[in-house]
């Protein structure tokens, strides 16, 4: 059945009057797999279309609410759209404090149920970006300059927030003898610069960084190689 026919087999599918075709309608329109992904406390909300096969007319509808909380509230920009997620960043900023998000589809007049997310606790659940990598060559040797990532919100004074004010976090400085194909760990520790020297001069080097989370064992991904050559 072509994506054109799909809303046409839906209404075949399920007869105008009968309570078990009307709940089979809204089981098979609501949303599926409705969850959170969150990068530095970017916190988006996510779900796919339900089984039935319905193209690209249905609309969704969000909303979200604090644990312990008893009345959801609307999403005003995710009231009515088309797409399969939902910014929902503003809206659970307490990082500390679980939330739920839910959603559900309107199709043709036809409203399914709502699927709601599991507890979702930002700090948590939250994934951090490697750290930014800068080098710069002093005498004989490189200083690694490394930047923790940003929070999507500022302080009272406008300035931007490190995720270091939320999370005790272990810097991992790598270097790679492209030579030689050999990778070496020359530092683990708190301090965002590093010092790397008594490299072979005249030899290329390429260099990855990684934050490592003690409390959550948890690391970033790698950063991009920065390659340079020692002197």
């Amino acid at each position: 059945m072509t994506p054109k026919h799909c809303f046409l087999g839906f209404l075949l599918s399920f007869p105008l009057t009968g309570v078990v075709e009307t709940q089979s309608a809204h089981q098979s329109l609501k949303p599926q797999r409705v969850h959170f992904q969150s990068r530095n406390f970017h916190n988006i909300l996510h779900w796919q279309p339900g089984r039935a096969c319905t193209g690209n007319s249905s609309i969704y509808f969000v909303q979200y609410k604090m644990y312990g909380q008893r009345q959801w509230k609307n999403k005003e920009d995710c009231w009515g759209i088309r797409e399969f997620f939902c910014d929902l960043t503003d809206e659970t900023s307490e990082i500390w404090e679980p939330y739920y998000g839910r959603v559900r589809t309107t199709l043709a007049g036809i409203h399914s149920g709502w699927t709601m997310t599991q507890r979702f606790t930002p700090w948590w659940e939250t994934k951090i970006d490697p750290p930014v990598m800068n080098i710069t060559r002093v005498n004989g040797s490189f200083l690694v300059i490394l930047h923790a990532p940003n929070l999507p919100h500022r302080d009272e004074k406008g300035k931007d927030v490190s995720v270091e004010s939320y999370y005790e976090l272990v810097y991992r400085v790598f270097i790679i003898n492209n030579s030689l194909e050999m990778e070496q760990k020359v530092y683990e520790g708190t301090h965002r610069v590093v010092e790397i020297e008594a490299l072979t001069p005249h030899t290329g080097y390429c260099v990855v960084a990684e934050i490592y989370q003690p409390m959550l064992d948890r690391r970033s991904q790698r950063s991009e190689e920065r390659c340079v050559e020692s002197p």
